[in-house]
Order: C-alpha cells, then sequence, then structure tokens
C-alpha cells in the first residue's frame, strides 16, 4: 500500500474544511491548496473569507477529517501560510506536525482517478454559525449588553475581524463605528494588537466618545481591547478579564502558558480555584487545560479559549464574555481595568554566539537562582515573590527570548538587565 495520503484516502472518503484570512495573497493561496487536495480524492468544505476559530468550530460542525486555515496569524501583509487542523478542529501537535512534513517531501503520491476527485462545497455562513454558537453560550449575557447602549470602535485591521466583529455587534445590537474593515488584506498598520500598533484605534475611540475600542488580529484569534479614556486594556488583560468574569460564575482551574501574566494565576486564586501553566504555544496551553478539566485558559497575546464552546483561541467569544462581564459590572472599561492586578511585561532577547550549547546555559542560570522557585518544561522560568522571569531558547535563530514581569515597569526592566549579566557572565567563561 503506498506510503502518505494515498494510504489515508483508501481507508474512507476525507473532508477537510478550508478557510482564509483576507490578505491580498489568499484567494491564490486557498486555490492551490484545494485543488490539490481534490486531486488526491478529498472533499473540501470552502468558507471562504474566514477566521481562525471559524474554521475550527466547522470542522467540528460538519464532522470532517481536519481543516486548513491560510493565514499568516499576526504576521505583515506580505507573509502567509498554513495552520493545520485535525478532525477535533485543534491545531496538530508537533508530532504530526513532524510526519505531515516528512509526507510532503514524497514524491511518489498518486493521484485520485478523474471519476474520484474530491468535491468543492462552499459555505458563505460559517461566520453567522460561528456568531450563534458563540451568543448561545450560557455565560453571555445578551440582554445586558443588548440594553447597554454601549458605543464601540472596531479595528479590523482590513480582514476578516472587519467582516466578523461588526456581524456579532449588530446581533448585539451595539452601536459601532469602523476603521480598517475593509478586507482587502491591505493592513494599516503592524497586525499584531498590541498598544503601539492600535493609535488610530485610541484616538477614535475619543475623538467619537466611544466606550470602548476593539482591536483583533488578521485571523481573529487575538483580542485586545481600549478604554474609553483611550488607555489601553492590554493583550495580557484580555484573558485575566475573561476569566475573572467565568470565574465568578464557575468554579475551576485556569490556565496559561509559562510567558503570561501573573494575573491570571492572582485572580485565579482570588476565586479559592487552581491554575496551571504549560509550555508555550496554543497546542500546549489546549493539552494541560484537558489534563486539568480548565474551564478557562489562553495564552497573554490577547488569546482567550474558553472550552464550553471550543478548545481554540477566539476573539468572538473574548468579545461576547468580556461585554458581559463589564455590562453586568455597569462600570467603565478603566474602572475595570483598575480592578485587575497590576503588572508589566518587558519582552526582550539576547544574541548568542552561534555555537553556544543553550541548554548548557541554561542549566548554570538555574543553577545560580536554586533558592527560588523554578519551571523546567520550556526553557527556564524562575518565579519570585513578586516578579518572574522566562528564558526561552528559539527554534530559528541563536537567540533566547527573555520575559520578565513585575509589579512596576522599572522592577521588570532591572530584572532583565540583571538576568542579562547572569548570561554574558557565563558565555565568557
Amino acid at each position: 500500500m503506498e506510503h502518505g495520503l494515498r494510504k489515508i484516502a483508501i481507508k474512507k472518503k476525507l473532508t477537510i474544511v478550508v478557510g482564509r484570512d483576507a490578505r491580498i495573497s489568499g484567494k491564490i493561496i486557498q486555490g492551490l491548496v484545494q485543488n490539490s487536495i481534490i486531486s488526491l480524492g478529498i472533499d473540501i468544505i470552502d468558507l471562504g473569507l474566514s477566521t481562525t476559530p471559524t474554521v475550527e468550530l466547522m470542522v467540528k460542525h460538519y464532522k470532517a477529517d481536519g481543516g486548513i486555515i491560510v493565514t499568516a496569524s499576526h504576521n505583515p501583509l506580505n507573509w502567509n501560510a498554513l495552520k493545520l487542523l485535525n478532525s477535533n478542529g485543534e491545531f496538530v501537535d508537533d508530532h504530526i506536525g513532524q510526519k505531515i512534513v516528512e509526507i510532503s517531501a514524497l514524491e511518489n503520491f498518486i493521484y485520485s482517478d478523474i471519476h474520484e476527485l474530491g468535491t468543492i462545497k462552499k459555505d458563505q455562513s460559517s461566520m453567522e454559525k460561528h456568531i450563534e454558537s458563540v451568543l448561545e453560550l450560557g455565560l453571555v449575557d445578551t440582554k445586558s449588553i443588548q440594553d447597554s447602549g454601549l458605543k464601540v470602535v472596531v479595528d479590523g485591521i482590513n480582514s476578516s475581524g472587519g467582516v466578523i466583529v461588526p456581524l456579532l455587534l449588530e446581533k448585539l445590537k451595539i452601536k459601532y463605528t469602523k476603521i480598517f474593515c475593509e478586507p482587502n488584506g491591505d493592513f494599516q498598520h503592524n497586525p499584531e494588537p498590541l498598544k503601539k500598533n492600535i493609535s488610530d484605534l485610541r484616538k477614535k475611540v475619543i475623538t467619537d466618545n466611544a466606550d470602548l475600542g476593539i482591536a483583533v488580529d488578521p485571523d481573529v484569534d487575538r483580542l485586545v481591547f481600549v478604554c474609553e479614556n483611550g488607555e489601553v486594556f492590554g493583550e495580557e488583560n484580555t484573558l485575566v478579564a475573561c476569566a475573572d468574569y467565568v470565574l465568578s460564575k464557575t468554579p475551576g482551574p485556569t490556565v496559561s502558558n509559562l510567558s503570561s501574566s501573573r494575573g491570571l494565576k492572582d485572580i485565579t486564586e482570588s476565586h479559592n480555584q487552581q491554575y496551571f501553566a504549560s509550555a508555550v504555544g496554543e497546542v500546549n496551553v489546549v493539552n494541560e487545560m484537558k489534563l486539568k478539566n480548565a474551564i478557562i485558559g489562553g495564552e497573554g497575546n490577547g488569546g482567550v479559549i474558553y472550552p464550553e464552546n471550543h478548545y481554540g483561541r477566539d476573539a468572538i467569544a473574548g468579545i461576547a464574555l468580556f461585554l458581559s462581564y463589564l455590562c453586568q459590572k455597569k462600570i467603565k472599561c478603566s474602572d475595570l481595568l483598575f480592578q485587575l492586578p497590576k503588572y508589566h511585561m518587558v519582552k526582550e532577547k539576547i544574541n548568542l554566539p552561534k555555537n553556544l550549547n543553550i541548554e548548557n546555559l541554561l542549566n548554570n542560570l538555574s543553577k545560580k537562582f536554586e533558592n527560588e522557585e523554578q519551571t523546567q518544561i520550556d526553557g527556564l522560568k524562575i518565579d519570585f515573590k513578586e516578579k518572574w522571569i522566562h528564558l526561552r531558547k528559539s527554534n530559528t535563530e541563536p537567540i533566547i527570548r527573555i520575559y520578565s514581569e513585575a509589579k512596576s515597569k522599572e522592577i521588570a526592566i532591572q530584572l532583565v538587565e540583571e538576568m542579562k549579566t547572569h548570561v554574558y557572565s557565563i558565555i565568557n567563561q
């Protein structure tokens, strides 16, 4: 029996769900992907313009065998890539990813007979289905939101978020204005939803006298808010706020990755529940959430994972939970921010000699701080009483990524500088 996709196709007829964000190259790449797949006798559910969480949900909806999202996520518009999903609508793990790379290097594919080619079925209502699934969640308080009279500004980075977020707000009867919501893939600023990249949204919130600003990345799995005074709520606080709301209604554990804010741990413990940390990466967060039966989790980059809907970062679910929380408390966004744990994070990197043994470097650093709490499932994280630092090696370049968090920005910066001194001291020994 032939190795690779032919072997799988012989077992049964397969179906793959495919969607894309609005990148300029998206249609071209989606066409290449879909035509390649149907040539192997595999059927396609074509969502067209979509979002990563929408494709994840539609894999489950159609009981498909997998999914592909054509997107480069938060990266600039000249990039594009494929996100691969398993039959659960979740990202494939590293082991499966390696197998796919091995299979892709083969040149002995045998394509289907002309009468056995796959078919392409279009679904142009997947985003509406996604929204409905979110509005049906028990903790989404549609009545409080609809009665709130909120006024919102949306930055859709000229991608899928410019379509699906306004659709959600219309369902919730919220007044909104839009900036960069034309899904033409021409990003008007760096697409990563960070404070430095959303200055136009901040200004628009103030000039429109809006209650809130909402920004997402191109494939709508990351989410950040802007307060009514133009202050950025902070991507690290997106998950913290949503978790505070969920925990107030439902007891249970929470999970985030090692590089995410300690705010989630503080909030979780304030509700007398347990917090757990995973290695960096959505797959790792999801695995830990399943293992610990977590009720909410995610990543500090604005990624909210709410298992009641599905195991994937989902800005639409995050918006609905956050608005429910804000409207039930009946306070301003800035007041809600004030009530959350106060931390400041610094993210840097250290350039290293190409042939340096990074594992030995991290082991030496670990010994220097052996009296402190440490986690080594993903690089080295050292937890102090009111601050932490996390060092991770890059898989693509000779650097260490170094994140720190403390009660003040000055302390976080100082911690990074002190760790750099230790690193260079070990290198120069």
